[in-house]
């Protein structure tokens, strides 16, 4: 009985948060030439549209029964530090094409992570390509392998040495060498 009604939680949460995204994006877009986003139309756009996307995210966005709270609070600083390194990568990609020699390495690497949840591949894979520099080729799900283009051996060699973004991804949720810390 409780993991049903964890389960009707998780979906309510699910097409509150949808919906309320949808809601901030129309009021975003209303400008004094475009008014009149919210009316019936629109609104019942964005119901159908919520609940649609309730649907197909019912297993991913807000599982109670798998610490989405813990992992949602571990995401918010791991999203700050991508946000920093795609700053970083974007500074390093900008002075490689204004440099005079265009000092260019390109590489592809190969490398394995304690990765093995759908969104935990889904997130490096993204948080990869993300990074100007750098795209995911291949993810191998079963051994958490991926494959990934650098335009430079400088900005593949993090996720082959320290490995700080597997680690931070693991960390959010909570696979691989994280998995005791609750």
């Amino acid at each position: 009985m409780s993991e049903n009604l964890d389960r009707r939680i998780s979906l309510v949460l699910t097409f509150v948060v949808m919906f309320g995204f949808w809601v901030l994006l129309s009021a975003w877009a209303i400008s004094p030439d475009a008014p009149g986003h919210f009316n019936a139309i629109h609104i019942s756009q964005g119901l159908a549209a919520a609940l649609l996307t309730t649907y197909l995210s019912r297993n991913v966005i807000f599982d109670l029964s798998r610490k989405w709270h813990v992992k949602f609070a571990r995401a918010i600083p791991y999203i700050a530090w991508e946000l920093w390194q795609i700053v970083l990568a974007n500074l390093d990609v900008a002075w490689r094409a204004i440099h005079p020699k265009m000092p260019l390495d390109p590489v592809v690497v190969e490398f394995e992570t304690p990765l093995r949840g759908d969104l935990a591949l889904t997130f490096m894979a993204n948080s990869i390509t993300l990074t100007p520099g750098t795209i995911t080729i291949l993810v191998e799900p079963e051994k958490g392998k991926f494959v990934v283009h650098a335009i430079d051996r400088k900005l593949a060699e993090p996720l082959i040495v320290d490995q700080t973004m597997q680690n931070k991804i693991a960390h959010v949720f909570m696979e691989g060498q994280h998995d005791s810390s609750a």
